[in-house]
């Protein structure tokens, strides 16, 4: 079903066509607020901020316009929920004085780390379909391999393959890019 129509019968109520947004794009939103919210983000958060966009979808369905489609504003309502919800988390900043005596990692690692982070996940979003889902959902919403295979249409033998595939294909694009093992080369 083209999303002109899905809208159409959202608009029109249509708790089938909910289920259909659900499973259509469930994962396009996943990868959205994982992005918004960076490693900070767990597999609940996830979730919930996914979840929180398509009540929203539901309870304005009304207001939709078909002509327009809902991916973009789907998108932009886990993106905004995301960011939300991470400014709600952010822990008071410590003052100058003592950031340092926290133990914490140091201003470069923390670099590095966020270097990698963002350096991984432009990789994975980089895979070919459907080994990036793969990637997503088995690491980073840790769902089982053979509930994704399932929802892939893939054997589990053919999934685990692809994602044995996927990881090298990860680890030779990060090497060319000069990162290795999360350390910047």
């Amino acid at each position: 079903m083209n999303e002109k129509k899905l809208a159409q019968r959202l608009k029109r109520g249509d708790r089938l066509a909910l289920d259909r947004a659900m499973a259509a794009y469930t994962p396009y939103l996943s990868a959205v607020a994982w992005n918004a919210m960076g490693p900070a983000a767990s597999a609940q958060d996830v979730e919930e901020v996914v979840s929180d966009a398509f009540l929203a979808l539901w309870s304005h369905r009304e207001g939709l316009e078909p002509e327009q489609g809902i991916k973009s504003w789907l998108a932009a309502v886990a993106r905004n929920r995301a960011v939300d919800r991470l400014r709600a988390a952010r822990p008071a900043p410590l003052p100058l004085e003592e950031a340092g005596a926290a133990g914490g990692a140091s201003p470069e690692e923390e670099l590095e780390r966020r270097m990698f982070a963002d350096a991984l996940r432009r990789a994975v979003e980089s895979l070919p379909p459907p080994d990036d889902q793969l990637v997503l959902r088995f690491y980073y919403e840790e769902e089982r391999l053979k509930d994704i295979a399932r929802d892939l249409g893939l054997s589990p033998s053919a999934a685990k393959t692809r994602l044995c595939r996927a990881r090298r294909s990860l680890k030779e694009i990060l090497t060319r890019g000069g990162l290795t093992d999360g350390t910047v080369g």
